[in-house]
Parts: structure tokens; C-alpha cells; sequence
């Protein structure tokens, strides 16, 4: 009799249960020894279909306890023949072998019915309109970025390409300055992973030849910027952060690499990521918060989050699934912005989830981001989630007319509650850094009505969004199947319950009815939350807490992160001061964020908004001392 563990490895490799369970039959195995006597199968070597065992009917009550229904012994006897000849179908998909690039058929949209998308919006040609052209910048401080090289570190993209153009720098002096920067501060962040020296020097070299024959390609022109090593790039790894893929190469640009080459940016280096996008822990170690380099950035775009954060380049670009902009934005002090679902073309980055991924900018200022979105923003052809949305930015807004609102509930002063047997120590510890933290929340708030903004509280909608998050965890594990058959999980270097290879082979066992019914729900929430954002243009609330990450990543909505100040020395310690332990967040000396949450395809108002609150709050100027 097999136990119950290899009848769980066995079923899961299988992918048994195309109609009854998404992956498995799992359960405890009641077949008699004769009946399961078959071939040792091992996991690395994803056997066929039909080397596994017969289906049984017993196989089946135990596949119906895990989809929560029941069976008659006359249904479980009529269904056999076809759940056996529907598992046999499984392999002829398996055959075709799907790269990650391949996305399914079925195209989300964020955009709920009856919803009016500002102007512009289906029209292609308006969608790629030039944009605001970049503040402008004092003599006085092109003078500085050359004599100070933590100023030219941290200068804004309209700073660095104002000292370009004045021919105080040259694109290949500034590229260098970068790269050396980037390699030495990767001894203490672990941020690296792909230096693109010869390609970075060629692109700069080039910027200057056209600057000098009044070739100007715009704002990002000769600007260093560094790409989240999920970003293909052709002639270099792209690992995913993962190992067994540190030497994975495509023979094409991404769409947005190809973009911002064009744009005249310059690329110096592929940054980590937590492997397969999760975390901040990659094949190389754990990339660090150069606030407190104890600390990990966070993740999933855990290396452009610490290379801007120290000065290492200009912007990058990372990406979101489920607040993998906004995490290491916040832990690392530095500007990040989601753009709406379907606003940026992902081509040649990897798929997560297809219906949540987002690629979007990572910088030290919003105008530096809005800068890099006119560039990178737009249908490309390959990409079908992305529409022909115009991004009409002008950096302006009228706040008279501008409808801004605040999430009551998430600014409530933290109360200590008890949940039952618990840690009481744990809970006063966690209780006392709500506590801290509210303050900078409370003073967003001030600020805010400091501008003569009036605002307008509203409510989250009431809605079980954790019970629809398993469709992200669905899509990852059919993105990563054969990754998973082939037992490569199980060299990844994180292991724990909450890591990938645990999650993929939990999502194997939610049924393909189940994950409609989560996409049906979805649509729900899509006619909620717009029906939040009648009233209102922009939302202000803490960036901390998941009901809005959570309720705006499964909605599409945009959302801008921006620093609100750095922790003092009475903050309360992390409850983990381990080096690298991942409950060693916070604490003295350490950032805080705050977040703007936009309608869709209201992006350019959104960051023209943030720009006014970040110009009069100027957290944005303070760095670490790395």
C-alpha cells in the first residue's frame, strides 16, 4: 500500500483531475498493493500519463472531500470512464511544451461595464503623443551634480539629462560612474546579477554621437537605468532569480527594453529578484535594504528597489503581481509606480499571472516615473492585455476640481486586540509599531489638507478578496507546471510553507470550476470598486495593510508609492534583528511610504497629483547613508 505522501507526489505529477480537481486526486490511497503496483515514478523525470495508476473509484471520494462535493456510488461509477480518458488528453497538452512567454487565451480586463476611460482612450496614435517635457534645472545645480558624486547619484532624470546637454558630462562618463557604483555597493546589497557593461558603453557612446549631431531622443537620453532580471534581454541571462536558470537566454529584447533603447535611455545591469518573483531571497542570496543592510529590500523587485535607493541608477523597472513595486518602494525609501492593468506591454518579461502582472517604473522622483511611463506606455502588437490608453501627462492638475478622497477606515487609530491563546509579548510588540507608524499616516492627512484639499472619506468595499487571490497562484502554477514536473522546485533555495514550490503544488488541488468562480467574483469587484471611484479621482491611504494592495491589484487600479519620512530613534525594534531574517523589517532609522491609488487609465492625473504631494512633503530628498 502506498502512503499517503507518494500518492500525493504521484497524483500532483500527474496533473489528474482536468474536470474534477486542477491538478490532483489527492487523498489518502485505498487500493489494494496489486492494484497500485506500477513503475517507481521519479519527479525529476515527468513521466508519462500513463505510468501512473488507474483511477478508482476510491480515488475519487477522496478527490471530492478536497473540491468539497459529494458523490453517489452510481455517479462515481459513470463518471470513471470519462475522468480516465479526460486524464489522458492531459499529456497531449503536456507534449506541446508551452514556454512561459505562450499566454492563455482568455485576455483580462480591468475595465467594468459601462465604465467611461478618460480622453484618448482608443485611439492609437493619441496613446503615444509626446508628453510634458521635464522641469526645468538651475545652472547652479548642473554645477553641483559635477563636483558631488553623491548628488549625481541621486539626481532626478530631468537633472541628469539637463547636465548632459550642457556637455559638463558625457553619456559615457556618467554610464561609468553608474556601472562602478553599481559593482562596488553590490558587495554590501547583493543587488547584481548581470553587469551589461559592453552593451551600456556602446548605448552611451551612441547617445553622445547623436546629442553632438543634435539627435536628441528626448528626457531619457543617455539616463542609466537598470532592469529586474525578468526582463529578457538579448546576449545575457535572464535567470528569474531562480536556480537552474542562471544561464536561461531569449533572442529578443522585451518590449520595454526595446522602448527605452529607443527612448536613448542606457541599460547598465539586470537587477535580482526574489526567485520566480517572490521575496526578495534569489539563487545568489538576499538582496538588502541599504537603509539597514540587516534588513532584505523586500520583494519581488527587490534589486531595483535598492539599486535606486542607493544611488545606483536612475530608474528601473520592476514589476507587480501582488505588491512587488510596493513592497520594496516602501522598504527602501524610493518612488514606485503600478501603472493600470494593460497599460504596459509585458513582451519578453516573465508571466506570473497572466491577468496581474504589471511592469511598471522605480525611481527617485513621480516626474522621473512619469517620464519613463511616456516612454514604455502602449499596445506593441504581442502584448493582448494592453490597450491603446493615452498617457497624457502635463505634471498639472487643478486641485479645485480635483475629487480626492481617503481610505476612514485604514487612518483609524490601532487598537490591541486579543485573538485568543496567542503570544500577548508578540501582540504588544506589533501593537506598539501600528501605534508608531500611524503617525506618519495621520501626518500624510495634514499635509494633504495643508494643500486646501478637502477630503472626502470612503470605504473599501466589503468583499472576501482573499478567497479570489488563488487565481494568481492558479496562473503561476500552469506558467511553472513543467518546472514543477521536472523537480525543479525542489532545488529552489526557499522552501518554506509560504514559497513557491509549497504554493504550486497547493494550487494543483483548486478545481478549474473553482477558479472560474473566483474570476466571476472578480467581476464583482471590478463593478465595486468602480462604483468607489464615482465619487472620487485619487485615493489617499497607508501604504501598509493588504485589503487596498490586495482589492487594487485584482482590479487593475494604478497606484504611486512615495516615501512619508524615516522612522526616528524611539521606534520600537523589529521583532527579528537577525542578519537577513524576514521578520527584520522596520525600526530606527528606516522608511516609511504612503500610497495614491488612481481610476483606470487615470495615471497621468494620478502621478501629476503625487508630483504636488511629494514637491511640498520633499521626503523624496532623503537618503541612506550606504
Amino acid at each position: 500500500m502506498m502512503d499517503r505522501r507518494e500518492f500525493l507526489e504521484r497524483c500532483t505529477a500527474a496533473g489528474l483531475g482536468g474536470t474534477l480537481l486542477p491538478g490532483a486526486l489527492a487523498a489518502m490511497a485505498v487500493q489494494s498493493a496489486a492494484a497500485q503496483a506500477t513503475a517507481v515514478i521519479d519527479a525529476a523525470t515527468t513521466p508519462p500519463i500513463d505510468t501512473f495508476p488507474a483511477i478508482t473509484a476510491e480515488m475519487l471520494d477522496a478527490a471530492a472531500v478536497i473540491a468539497g462535493i459529494k458523490l453517489t456510488d452510481a455517479q462515481k461509477k459513470q463518471m470513471l470512464a470519462g475522468v480516465r480518458d479526460r486524464r489522458a488528453t492531459i499529456q497531449a497538452i503536456r507534449d506541446l511544451h508551452m514556454p512561459n512567454s505562450v499566454a492563455p487565451a482568455m485576455v483580462f480586463d480591468p475595465l467594468p461595464i459601462g465604465f467611461v476611460p478618460p480622453p484618448g482612450y482608443g485611439t492609437p496614435d493619441a496613446s503615444r503623443t509626446p508628453g510634458a517635457k521635464p522641469s526645468p534645472v538651475s545652472a547652479s545645480v548642473i554645477t553641483s551634480l559635477v563636483s558631488n558624486e553623491e548628488a549625481l547619484a541621486y539626481a532626478s532624470i530631468p537633472e541628469l539629462g539637463a547636465l548632459l546637454r550642457s556637455k559638463k558630462m558625457s553619456c559615457v562618463a556618467l554610464t561609468k560612474f553608474f556601472l562602478a557604483r553599481t559593482q562596488r555597493l553590490d558587495a554590501k546589497l547583493h543587488l547584481l546579477i548581470t553587469p551589461l557593461t559592453e552593451r551600456a558603453l556602446q548605448q552611451a557612446a551612441q547617445a553622445d554621437k547623436d546629442l553632438a549631431a543634435g539627435k536628441d531622443r528626448g528626457p531619457l537620453h543617455g539616463i542609466p537605468w537598470g532592469a529586474k532580471d525578468l526582463l529578457s534581454v538579448k546576449g545575457y541571462p535572464t535567470t528569474w532569480g531562480a536556480n537552474t536558470m542562471e544561464h536561461q537566454q531569449f533572442e529578443e529584447d522585451a518590449t520595454v527594453v526595446q522602448r527605452l533603447d529607443a527612448a536613448g535611455a542606457v541599460l547598465i545591469a539586470k537587477l535580482t529578484l526574489g526567485a520566480l518573483a517572490q521575496n526578495d531571497i534569489w539563487f545568489g542570496g538576499k538582496t538588502r535594504n541599504p537603509w539597514n543592510t540587516k534588513q532584505g529590500s523586500s520583494g519581488s523587485s527587490a534589486g531595483p528597489g535598492s539599486a535606486v535607493s542607493a544611488g545606483c541608477v536612475a530608474f528601473a523597472i520592476g514589476s507587480e503581481t501582488l505588491g512587488s513595486i510596493s513592497a520594496p518602494s516602501t522598504r527602501c525609501g524610493i518612488t514606485g509606480y503600478r501603472p493600470t492593468f494593460g497599460f504596459v506591454p509585458r513582451t519578453g518579461a516573465m508571466a506570473l499571472s497572466w491577468s496581474m502582472d504589471k511592469l511598471g517604473p522605480m525611481c527617485h522622483t513621480v516626474e522621473d516615473a512619469a517620464l519613463v511611463m511616456q516612454a514604455i506606455h502602449g499596445p506593441d502588437g504581442k502584448d493582448a492585455s494592453v490597450r491603446p490608453a493615452a498617457f497624457h501627462y502635463s505634471g498639472k492638475v487643478d486641485l479645485a476640481k480635483l475629487r480626492v478622497g481617503f481610505l476612514e477606515s485604514a487612518f483609524a487609530e490601532p487598537v490591541l486586540r486579543a485573538t485568543g491563546n496567542d503570544d500577548a509579548a508578540a501582540r504588544q510588540r506589533a501593537f506598539e509599531r501600528q501605534r508608531y507608524d500611524h503617525r506618519f499616516d495621520t501626518a500624510a492627512l495634514e499635509a494633504l489638507r495643508g494643500m486646501g484639499i478637502k477630503l472626502i472619506p470612503v470605504k473599501l468595499p466589503d468583499f472576501p478578496y482573499g478567497s479570489v487571490t488563488p487565481v494568481l497562484e492558479v496562473e503561476a502554477a500552469a506558467a511553472f507546471d513543467e518546472f514543477l514536473r521536472d523537480g525543479r522546485d525542489t532545488k529552489m533555495n526557499v522552501q518554506t510553507d509560504g514559497d513557491w514550490p509549497n504554493v504550486f503544488h497547493i494550487a494543483r488541488m483548486y478545481s478549474g470550476v473553482d477558479y472560474v468562480q473566483a474570476m466571476r467574483a472578480r467581476a464583482l469587484l471590478i463593478a465595486k470598486m468602480a462604483e468607489m471611484f464615482r465619487d472620487v479621482d485619487v485615493i489617499a491611504t497607508p501604504t501598509g495593510g493588504s485589503a487596498q494592495l490586495t482589492a487594487t491589484n485584482l482590479s487593475g487600479h494604478p497606484a504611486v508609492i512615495v516615501p512619508n519620512g524615516i522612522r526616528g530613534n524611539d521606534a520600537p525594534t523589529p521583532t527579528d534583528t537577525t542578519d537577513g531574517g524576514r521578520a527584520n523589517t522596520g525600526g530606527p532609522g528606516t522608511p516609511v511610504s504612503f500610497t495614491f491609488l488612481g481610476n483606470l487609465y487615470d495615471d497621468a492625473r494620478l502621478l501629476a497629483f503625487a508630483k504636488l504631494y511629494q514637491e511640498k512633503t520633499g521626503f523624496h530628498k532623503l537618503h541612506p547613508a550606504i
